[in-house]
């Protein structure tokens, strides 16, 4: 199991986004992961069931509750691709991850999904039976440009993520194709902080930003909200 870890968002403005760009650098690194653009493009797919149980549970507040999603990076799924599962309890989040090949990928996407039953990754296992006795499958993708920083005192990592897009009804998340719009909220942007045991006084006052309020912003519930 990961380490809890915790996290706060906030919805900024472009000016904001701005600002942090500015600012951030000045203390933080830069992951190494986004390379000389700063960036990363990040595709997920979220699952949910036909209760829209995990989509309810954020709306509603649940403190305890899990999501479960497929993500690759840069449009390169031949790269690497996670199986996550996202576990809120309280004010604390833990993530677990397994890697999945793209075939793989393919066959969680088209329903076969046998050859999970015993696979020797325990999450894969795990969304098997999610997968196999409930109604949970494939939901949506969700797309999002992110700009990363860390800072290792702490082990806290700052993200700016815009450009978000959904999928609506679309589960092919490996077709490059795949037709993808923006969210209602239009131009979107959160501010997202992580750390673990403490947040680092100096990252507290570098992330302040004016007037902005901590958010309970999911990307997978704005991209849902065209037909919820």
């Amino acid at each position: 199991m990961s380490r809890a870890r915790h996290e706060l968002k906030h919805y900024i403005t472009t000016a904001d986004y701005y600002e942090l760009k500015s600012r951030l650098p000045a203390v933080m690194e830069q992951d190494s992961h986004a390379g000389e653009s700063g960036q990363y493009l990040i595709r997920s797919l979220y699952f949910d069931d036909d209760f829209d149980t995990c989509l309810r549970e954020k709306l509603d507040g649940v403190r305890n509750r899990d999501k479960y999603r497929i993500r690759y990076y840069n449009h390169d799924p031949a790269s690497i691709i996670h199986l996550e599962k996202k576990s809120k309890r309280g004010d604390a989040c833990i993530k677990t991850s397994a890697v999945l090949s793209m075939q793989q990928a393919q066959s969680i996407v088209d329903g076969d999904i046998a050859w999970m039953k015993e696979h020797e990754d325990p999450l894969i296992r795990e969304l098997y039976r999610k997968m196999a006795f409930t109604s949970l499958k494939p939901k949506t993708i969700v797309d999002y440009v992110r700009d990363p920083y860390i800072y290792h005192f702490g082990n806290v990592r700052v993200t700016l993520d815009h450009d978000i897009r959904t999928g609506l009804n679309c589960t092919d998340f490996l077709d490059p194709e795949c037709v993808t719009v923006p969210i209602p909220e239009g131009h979107a942007i959160i501010l997202e902080v992580k750390w673990d045991d403490f947040l680092p006084e100096i990252i507290r006052e570098l992330v302040r930003v004016k007037n902005r309020r901590v958010t309970a912003f999911s990307k997978y519930g704005a991209c849902r909200g065209y037909g919820i």
